[in-house]
């Protein structure tokens, strides 16, 4: 069960964030908050799990809150799903790895929807290290993305993004460094066999590679080259 607060200046919202919880099973909305040094009172004695928060108040905003939240570690691992008014808003909320944001009015589909990916990430975040997760979350569109790691055919460099090629859905394009989803995927492999970088801007799955040729790789139909700072390691590992 998943524990969860709601912070918010109108008593509407928090009336329809209580109902939409109600019909959640696996959501205990514990109590909900007009006030943010309530909200912090409380949090100091009773840690949850989720907040559900309201950007634009008064006395202070709804990112001020989390970040409050996060530096005095009033919970572990918290999750966040934001609800404004203002769409301009969503940026910073996102940048702040929020799971998702809830622009108001919202109906209880797009509330179930974010209430699932904070189940599913409420599972990432509490599967046993030794269990190896066969999926990874990516922050994209202003969203949290579940992507299974079988679907995922190629993926690019372009500068400071990456673009993932899945096999199940366009690409996702997200704000992130090689070297971080190469860490990323590491963790969900101890013996870091199931990616290879082969060039500055290429990471492909080595069960997704059809042949090879000459300083290129074939996979899902694209012809990928490899770098020369990645030919030694790579035909290492594939010299029979």
């Amino acid at each position: 069960m998943i524990r969860a607060i709601a912070l918010d200046d109108e008593p509407l919202a928090l009336r329809v964030i209580t109902r939409f919880c109600e019909q959640i099973d696996f959501i205990d909305l514990q109590k909900t908050f007009f006030r943010t040094d309530q909200a912090l009172t409380y949090l100091e004695q009773f840690p949850v799990d989720l907040l559900f928060l309201d950007i634009n108040m008064p006395s202070m905003s709804g990112i001020d809150f989390y970040k409050t939240v996060a530096q005095q570690a009033l919970t572990e691992n918290q999750m966040v799903i934001f609800t404004t008014a203002h769409a301009e808003h969503a940026v910073e909320g996102f940048n702040l790895n929020a799971v998702d944001y809830l622009l108001k009015p919202f109906t209880f589909e797009r509330f179930l929807q974010a209430a699932n990916r904070a189940a599913d990430y409420y599972r990432f975040l509490h599967t046993p290290a030794q269990t190896k997760p066969t999926y990874i979350y990516i922050r994209a569109d202003y969203r949290l993305y579940k992507i299974d790691l079988a679907d995922i055919l190629y993926i690019e460099g372009l500068d400071d993004y990456l673009k993932i090629h899945i096999q199940t859905n366009k690409p996702i394009v997200t704000r992130m460094t090689m070297k971080a989803i190469l860490q990323k995927l590491a963790e969900t492999d101890d013996k870091g066999e199931g990616f290879i970088r082969v060039h500055r801007s290429f990471i492909v799955p080595v069960s997704r590679i059809d042949a090879i040729r000459n300083k290129s790789v074939l996979v899902a139909s694209q012809e990928i080259p490899i770098g020369a700072s990645y030919e030694d390691e790579f035909f290492k590992r594939f010299a029979t």
